[in-house]
């Protein structure tokens, strides 16, 4: 894992900040449509705002996270929901059980098919790193799961 840190802290310090624009909006936003659909929803459902996301809603809930004001973005976004598996690591006090059924439920079930093609994606060069480190992240983190359970 030092290793690709290492990797996408390189990316970051020779990325030029214009071309990084360029390259997050020919990824994922695009005329019409980026290359990549970064939503848990569409990978799992084919279309936005299905029941995934009411599901991670609840669940969100349940876990007491709230949407912070000024968010526009879904919830089932890649980022949100990386950083949503930190904060349940880090400060939530779930079970690994738990912690395990919120990952294998809204992480796992779609995010190495999400990384897979980020690293494939023709628009992608900075973002290959990025693919790297949440490729590694996800196997190491299903890897420590499955022991813990």
């Amino acid at each position: 894992m030092t290793a690709t840190w290492q990797a996408l802290q390189a990316a970051a310090r020779e990325t030029d900040p214009e071309q990084l624009a360029d390259e997050y909006f020919n990824l994922f936003i695009g005329l019409g449509r980026g290359e990549l659909v970064p939503y848990a929803s569409f990978y799992i459902h084919g279309f936005l705002m299905e029941k995934v996301l009411a599901s991670l809603r609840n669940e969100l809930h349940k876990l007491g996270f709230e949407l912070q004001e000024g968010i526009s973005e879904p919830e089932d976004h890649v980022a949100a929901l990386c950083e949503t598996m930190g904060m349940i690591i880090s400060e939530s006090g779930l079970s690994l059980e738990e912690q395990s059924a919120f990952f294998q439920a809204y992480i796992a079930s779609w995010m190495v098919t999400f990384f897979t093609e980020l690293g494939e994606a023709q628009s992608a060069d900075f973002y290959q790193a990025v693919a790297r480190l949440g490729q590694q992240f996800l196997e190491i983190e299903s890897q420590y799961l499955s022991m813990q359970v």
